[in-house]
């Protein structure tokens, strides 16, 4: 079932396998360039049903570091265009997780140690729902105004235009790991007491008003993605599965078509018990209690692990991440995956 297609409003995907949003961070200025097209295409090459582009920045000050890709302005767009063409003549559906970084702005790039940048070495101002900072030596964030997050919104819906202008077919609005709509999630960093804060219905605002404007300007024939932490581990006091499950249910009747069930990010404390297929238990719930697609992202490490997920009706796609960065052409090594006619001559078994 694993390489079964999964039809998704009039989107056809070959596979059930998807490329999960990783961060490259090798754009200038928010463009994308021959690494992009180097990486993005080759996971195409390499039979995946749906690449989804890393964290790719609705404004310059939603960047997680200043070499993040971005759609904030329309000059972007001719170079995403050439990138997803070539990933949908492979047989692919090519789309884009939009993000915003909120409180975890501003920082370096992970092989320069990630810590946050400071006004003087290059950084910028950066806002969230309450001045709380991330960790310790992070800038206390700016609290966001009802103007500002309404101009954070109509930024995620002129991100999926310029995304529906260079070709992408599926959008998925980055709700997790963290970053600004989970913040505004999870009482833990969102102590607001305005329309945006407090109750589950006020803090799921930012994230509805964000769906809602998507959606608007989104084709209906294409489907529209949200990933979500879907715990803190936090718990009691954090976002957890039951608040995950009711926003699941509320985001399917606003038109969304999958959750792409992840977790934590929020808070550096948290304590994760990572291992093979941790989160599963997590798509598994919320596609049974709310009756929406998933998809199930997080140390799924092989085919029959992944078949296995599938098969049993614990998620709809399986997000890979790692696995797609340590082969590139995992659904054809999977076996089950029809090769490119240019690498047939190297079909079938490998030397052990």
């Amino acid at each position: 079932m694993l390489f079964d297609p999964l039809m998704l409003r009039n989107i056809v995907f070959r596979n059930r396998v998807v490329v999960s949003p990783m961060c490259q961070y090798a754009s200038e200025d928010g463009f994308a360039g021959d690494w992009h097209m180097v990486h993005y295409g080759g996971r195409a090459v390499g039979g995946a049903g749906l690449i989804l582009t890393e964290a790719i920045a609705v404004s310059a000050a939603g960047r997680i570091s200043s070499y993040d890709l971005g759609i904030w302005k329309d000059e972007h767009v001719a170079k995403l265009e050439p990138i997803f063409r070539f990933i949908e003549s492979q047989g692919s559906v090519a789309g884009v997780q939009l993000a915003h970084a909120g409180r975890k702005a501003s920082a370096r790039r992970p092989w320069e140690g990630g810590r946050p940048l400071g006004l003087d070495e290059g950084g910028w101002k950066i806002a969230g729902p309450s001045p709380i900072p991330f960790d310790a030596g992070y800038q206390v964030p700016g609290v966001l105004t009802f103007d500002d997050i309404q101009a954070v919104v109509r930024s995620f819906a002129q991100a999926a235009r310029r995304a529906l202008q260079a070709g992408c077919k599926v959008v998925e609005i980055h709700a997790a790991h963290g970053y600004l709509l989970h913040q505004f999630l999870s009482p833990t960093s969102n102590k607001r007491t305005d329309a945006y804060g407090g109750s589950l219905k006020n803090r799921s605002r930012f994230l509805m008003e964000t769906v809602a404007a998507v959606r608007g300007v989104w084709p209906e024939k294409y489907p529209l993605f949200v990933r979500l932490s879907v715990t803190d581990w936090t718990e009691p006091e954090g976002w957890d599965l039951e608040q995950s499950l009711a926003l699941a249910l509320e985001l399917k009747a606003q038109g969304v078509d999958l959750i792409d069930c992840s977790s934590g990010g929020l808070v550096p404390q948290a304590k994760i018990p990572a291992g093979p297929g941790f989160q599963v238990p997590f798509s598994a719930r919320i596609r049974k209690e709310a009756g929406i697609a998933t998809g199930a992202v997080g140390l799924v490490l092989s085919p029959s692990q992944a078949e296995m997920i599938v098969r049993t009706g614990q998620a709809d796609m399986i997000f890979l991440g790692r696995e797609f960065l340590r082969d590139p052409y995992w659904p054809l090594h999977a076996g089950s995956q029809p090769w490119p006619q240019q690498y047939a001559r190297a079909e079938g078994r490998r030397e052990k």
